[in-house]
């Protein structure tokens, strides 16, 4: 197995060494970042600094220290890179939140309350109470004294007439046009 040279008088770091440490290395690095392929990316620039510049490794010296500083540089450097690089927010269009226009809401919104108040009122009360407050059948038949299918029947009718106002042809023609 080929020797990594140490230094200009042939003292050598032996491969095994190194890869004994690349373990470690990983560990080390998952401190750094969350997404285990950025650490491994981390781990190999980590090594590959240390193979170019293992003439300045000291024998002596604690291997694994070594490559937990070329580590912990290298990510501090990217970070320092990454940050003067990036755009800021204020000036990055694909950072704002993006959201549809609202106007055309606010103006179905408008266009359905002016129909809605020209629905006679128990179809319209119907439609508030089971549409829009969320009343049950049962209840809405309770509270205007009249029987579960007479509601059901107020309030097909009430819809027919809203969607019949509101010029579509059914009520998924509404959303299905937005």
């Amino acid at each position: 197995m080929p020797h990594i040279c140490a230094t200009r008088t042939q003292e050598t770091v032996e491969p095994a060494e190194v890869t004994a440490l690349i373990p470690a290395l990983r560990a080390f690095a998952r401190t750094f970042c969350r997404e285990p392929c950025d650490a491994d990316d981390l781990v190999q620039e980590t090594l590959t600094k240390a193979i170019a510049k293992i003439h300045q490794f000291e024998k002596g010296t604690r291997l694994k220290s070594w490559l937990f500083t070329i580590m912990r540089n290298s990510f501090y450097n990217r970070v320092v890179i990454t940050n003067r690089e990036a755009p800021s927010v204020a000036d990055c269009a694909s950072a704002l939140p993006s959201t549809r226009p609202s106007q055309e809401w606010s103006l179905k919104a408008a266009e359905t309350r002016r129909a809605m108040s020209r629905l006679p009122r128990r179809q319209r009360d119907i439609l508030i109470m089971i549409a829009i407050q969320g009343t049950s059948y049962r209840d809405a038949a309770r509270r205007c004294g009249c029987d579960v299918g007479t509601i059901k029947s107020r309030l097909s009718r009430s819809r027919a007439n809203l969607v019949a106002q509101l010029g579509e042809t059914s009520a998924s023609a509404l959303f299905d046009r937005a």
